[in-house]
């Protein structure tokens, strides 16, 4: 392993968060919405993510753009991994690799809740930040992608069956975490005073405090009693599959 010294090489942390950051920007739901000629900040609940734009447009729509979101969370880690692999943080044992994953993440996501380019108002980051882990988890071995993609069907059944999305999407983002920091816990008992491996378990709160903030009046609204069902059935059908129930 080649060591890497912080102190020489901060500029391309720098770099990541700013590309990152500007990936996260790219908002699908938005570009999809202008190719039907809607302002997805216009139509449904106004939130340009996967769930309005399946209950605008269908769940094939919605799919296409979950996918795409999974892709934008979860390619810059996969990046980055490769890139890093092979160095550890200069007098540790800490893999560089293991924070850039989800350093890269944790932008993405900032990008994708507050986009400079939408007047920061964007989506809520869940496909994204879903796809980031599916990504990071299979870094640590191959196998886990399919694990993570049974989790991830685990979510989706749960959704499903109690009709609750932003409950399903927030359980599935701490299902995750929770995996990844028992990996982590694992990996670096050794060192858990280490700078670094308290800053791999704080990208991870992070990510939950940034998903979970971004769902705050869903929550209200669960607690309440008044959050909206997401019918899978209905959101088959799209708009007019909705209206015609």
């Amino acid at each position: 392993m080649k060591e890497l010294f912080f102190s020489e090489s901060w500029y391309w942390f720098l770099l990541m968060a700013v590309v990152c950051y500007l990936l996260g920007c790219v908002n699908f739901a938005m570009i999809i919405a202008r190719t039907k000629h809607k302002d997805a900040h216009k139509i449904g609940s106004g939130n340009p993510g996967t769930m309005n734009m399946s209950r605008e447009f269908g769940l094939k729509v919605g799919l296409i753009n979950f996918l795409l979101d999974v892709c934008k969370g979860g390619v810059p880690a996969l990046i980055s991994y490769f890139i890093f692999r092979n160095y550890v943080f200069a007098g540790t044992d800490v893999l560089v690799s293991d924070f850039t994953r989800y350093f890269c993440g944790v932008f993405v996501i900032i990008g994708h809740i507050w986009p400079v380019t939408m007047r920061f108002k964007g989506g809520k980051g869940i496909a994204s930040t879903l796809g980031l882990f599916w990504f990071a988890l299979g870094c640590e071995v191959g196998w886990y992608s399919a694990l993570a993609l049974g989790w991830l069907i685990c979510v989706l059944l749960f959704i499903v069956f109690t009709e609750l999305g932003s409950m399903g999407s927030l359980l599935g983002v701490t299902g995750f975490s929770i995996w990844q920091g028992i990996l982590f816990y694992l990996k670096y008992a050794p060192e858990l005073s280490n700078v670094w491996v308290i800053m791999l378990f704080m990208l991870l709160l992070v990510l939950n405090f940034l998903t979970w903030f971004a769902h705050r009046k869903n929550l209200i609204r669960l607690f309440q009693g008044e959050e909206h069902r997401t019918s899978v059935k209905k959101l088959s059908k799209g708009k007019r599959g909705m209206q015609n129930m």
